[in-house]
């Protein structure tokens, strides 16, 4: 069982009682959609719920991958489910991988909840995956939220493809950061977490 722990939120294993919330959260309309990868179609609600029906049999069958793909973000207080954590390969060849996070409710935006998941997110991948040497985080450049929480983090901005996303008609630039594993190492030599409760 993955839990790890934040001041405000813990980033967590999925649990059967997060599939209501799941399901909700992420149907089309919703306003995190506004802005995690919005020139992606989104999934219809089959689709949906198909998903959440597969990533409950993995809760059921404790099938879970090894290092997980995703976790829950949930409320520490009430362990309600706020959001998620992920990542994908870029190059398997080469051990380079992106990660991304969405804070589902709006009411949980701008109040420290983004920081606290990624860069809890970002310590478990380098534990998790010795063999990496570098976690990206990849946004455009209409997702205000995203970039300023990268820099947070001690992300650096690694490249600008210019005019290379359309949302809503318009071009925006995509945009990449990056954080290598010495660099995140010297910043938190006991860990994030244990930065976050001091």
């Amino acid at each position: 069982m993955i839990l790890l722990n934040g001041n405000q939120i813990v980033v967590r294993d999925w649990k059967l009682a997060d599939k209501d919330d799941c399901i909700f959260w992420r149907s089309p309309e919703q306003d995190w959609q506004k802005f995690d990868g919005p020139y992606y179609p989104l999934k219809t609600k089959e689709e949906i719920i198909e998903s959440v029906d597969e990533q409950c049999e993995k809760i059921r069958t404790d099938s879970f991958e090894i290092p997980r793909k995703n976790l829950a973000i949930a409320d520490k207080k009430s362990d309600k489910l706020i959001g998620q954590v992920s990542w994908y390969w870029e190059s398997r060849e080469t051990n380079w991988l992106s990660a991304g996070i969405a804070i589902y409710n709006p009411e949980y935006w701008g109040h420290g909840r983004g920081y606290e998941a990624f860069g809890l997110w970002t310590d478990y991948l380098f534990q998790a995956m010795p063999e990496i040497v570098r976690v990206d985080l990849r946004t455009w450049s209409g997702n205000f939220g995203m970039m300023r929480l990268a820099e947070k983090l001690g992300y650096t901005k690694e490249a600008c493809f210019r005019k290379a996303r359309i949302v809503d008609g318009q071009y925006y630039d995509s945009i990449g950061y990056g954080v290598l594993r010495d660099e995140w190492d010297a910043w938190h030599p006991q860990g994030f977490q244990k930065d976050l409760a001091d």
